[in-house]
């Protein structure tokens, strides 16, 4: 994997996929959790079949180092290593899809470097950093559950709350992950399968550290000045972050629009590839 040297001279990794020899301009893609091996974020669905992806491994994920500085983790730090791979990569301005908590690390991002930013696609973002957690979730969950799986992933979801164990913790996901796709087939239990041995506990500890009311108000006041177009896309099935939350999200910049794909859960790359990468394809080629 090809390798760079960030602000504080710490060597993070990422990965590219597609064609090398592509017209199109690349994405960077940022992975969620937080604090996933964005392994599982796989080629998004198809997007790498006509550009290239440059997937970053942020600090302690993949085959990225641990930072020295558990502070390193804070996704305003993480938005800085981003400004470093930009560099490192020669791109003066430059496409960002983020996804889940990876949405909070491109509008840090988008705040302190909006003129670096063409296009920003957020899926299935949360709203935490809006100040506000609806609870639509919640309500996509429970209205699903006349399905054979729910059952089982709603007692996960309890017994989460109090597990400890690594092992234990593993299982439990698992057995909850039916709620965050919009259908439990064959692709979306094998990729439900890879998500426990994918986390970092010590980068998923330390994603908000550091960011108090203050700094939280800042970031929102930066992006009102990002001018480049938004997508959000949520997933009518998402029992993750839900719906309300990207719309939350897209009313703090001043050129968004919002995206709902039917059937989707919070991989909708997964769930439903044939309506995500058209969506993502025609907005990042819009005049």
């Amino acid at each position: 994997m090809p390798t760079f040297h960030t602000y504080d001279d710490a060597e993070l990794h990422y990965r590219v996929l597609g064609p090398a020899d592509s017209p199109l301009p690349p994405l960077v893609c940022l992975a969620g959790g937080p604090g996933r091996d964005a392994a599982y974020l796989g080629d998004l669905g198809g997007l790498a079949a006509h550009r290239q992806l440059i997937i970053p491994d942020s600090r302690g994920t993949g085959d990225s180092p641990a930072a020295a500085d558990p502070a390193r983790y804070a996704f305003p730090q993480l938005a800085e290593d981003l400004e470093a791979l930009r560099a490192h990569l020669g791109l003066e301005r430059f496409a960002l899809l983020a996804h889940d908590a990876g949405a909070a690390v491109a509008q840090a991002y988008a705040a302190g470097y909006p003129q670096r930013l063409t296009r920003l696609v957020l899926v299935c973002p949360g709203s935490r950093l809006q100040g506000e957690l609806p609870d639509d979730a919640r309500e996509i969950f429970e209205a699903r559950s006349h399905e054979e799986w729910w059952p089982e992933a709603s007692a996960a979801l309890q017994q989460l709350t109090e597990a400890t164990e690594l092992s234990e913790v593993r299982e439990l996901l698992y057995a909850a992950a039916p709620l965050a796709y919009g259908r439990w087939d064959e692709p979306q239990r094998a990729h439900a399968a890879t998500e426990g041995e994918q986390l970092g506990p010590v980068p998923r500890s330390g994603f908000w550290q550091g960011v108090d009311e203050q700094l939280r108000l800042a970031l929102l006041a930066g992006l009102r000045e990002v001018a480049c177009p938004v997508l959000v896309v949520t997933g009518d099935r998402d029992a993750v972050t839900g719906m309300r939350a990207g719309e939350l999200v897209s009313t703090s910049f001043p050129n968004a629009q919002v995206h709902p794909l039917h059937g989707a859960g919070h991989y909708p790359w997964v769930d439903e590839p044939t309506l995500f990468c058209p969506l993502v394809e025609n907005f990042l080629h819009a005049a």
